[in-house]
């Protein structure tokens, strides 16, 4: 059995390999999209409502599946949430929210946001994205960092981190100054006010904004442009460009790194809990810094 699960795990990293040979892009981008394959599929068997995860080692093959239950006080769904009670009796030192109070939940969260953002800045290809309506988290990330940003004058642009108690880490530092300026990143980024589509385009945050309904055909005519154009000049140029981003790297690690040591603090508990309470958030007034 034990050799089997050793071929098996090999077997994986040689498709892995060979499909990033063939279509030109990072191994780890299509390890990525194994893990979310294998999560889809694990969704459809067990139910599309359960949080799971696929995590799949680049070095060994090795996989690993792990459902993640949210601690709440009253559970309303047992496929996605778990009683204080019963969570600590798992883990004496369980909490509500359990990214707050689980080591390695956290830890899963944390390489989940590094690897968004060094993805989309190493993948060889050039990336489009098409924002329209709200735009937060992870989808902001990807939208942002795209190589050519288009959005629509109805979408909704707001990263909430400081809003929550946490540090904006998962890509404001490294890309936010070089768009629009540090003057403006910092008026965004410590307030976390909302940007229009519109204000967005002006400030240069974004590459351009168009009519909600013009926003599709748009993005998939300046994508076929750049399929259809030379692909090595095109690549090369996003390379040396991204290099920009890449110096950024310690300035975003460090924010990645700050934004997680916030939520072991008071200000995240005090945030989540007046965001589920549809209040206004009561911050300590005192910080050691």
């Amino acid at each position: 059995m034990a050799s089997a699960i050793s071929a098996n795990r090999l077997e994986l990293l040689q498709i892995a390999d060979a499909v990033a040979r063939d279509k030109s892009i990072d191994k780890s981008v299509v390890l990525t999209a194994m893990e979310e394959a294998m999560q889809r599929a694990a969704k459809a068997h067990y139910g599309a409502e359960n949080d799971i995860k696929v995590d799949i080692d680049p070095k060994t093959g090795e996989t690993h599946v792990s459902r993640y239950l949210h601690v709440v006080e009253m559970v309303e769904n047992d496929k996605t949430e778990i009683s204080l009670e019963d969570a600590r009796r798992r883990n004496p030192d369980a909490q509500i929210g359990d990214i707050i109070a689980d080591h390695g939940t956290r830890l899963r969260n944390w390489k989940e946001a590094k690897d968004i953002v060094y993805n989309v800045i190493n993948c060889s290809k050039p990336v489009v994205s098409a924002i329209r309506g709200p735009a937060v988290g992870a989808g902001l990330v990807c939208g942002i960092l795209a190589d050519i940003s288009i959005v629509s004058k109805t979408a909704r642009i707001i990263d909430g981190h400081t809003k929550l108690g946490v540090a904006a880490g998962d890509h404001a530092a490294i890309v936010w100054p070089l768009l629009c300026g540090m003057a403006k990143a910092k008026y965004y980024l410590l307030l976390c006010d909302q940007l229009s589509g519109e204000e967005a385009e002006r400030i240069g945050l974004v590459s351009m904004c168009v009519e909600d309904a013009d926003l599709d055909a748009k993005a998939l005519e300046i994508a076929t442009r750049l399929a259809n154009g030379p692909q090595s000049a095109i690549r090369w140029t996003k390379y040396s460009l991204n290099n920009w981003l890449r110096q950024a790297g310690p300035a975003f690690d460090a924010s990645l790194a700050l934004e997680f040591l916030g939520f072991t603090g008071p200000e995240v508990k005090e945030g989540l809990q007046a965001y589920l309470d549809k209040r206004k958030p009561a911050f300590p007034p005192n910080c050691p810094l």
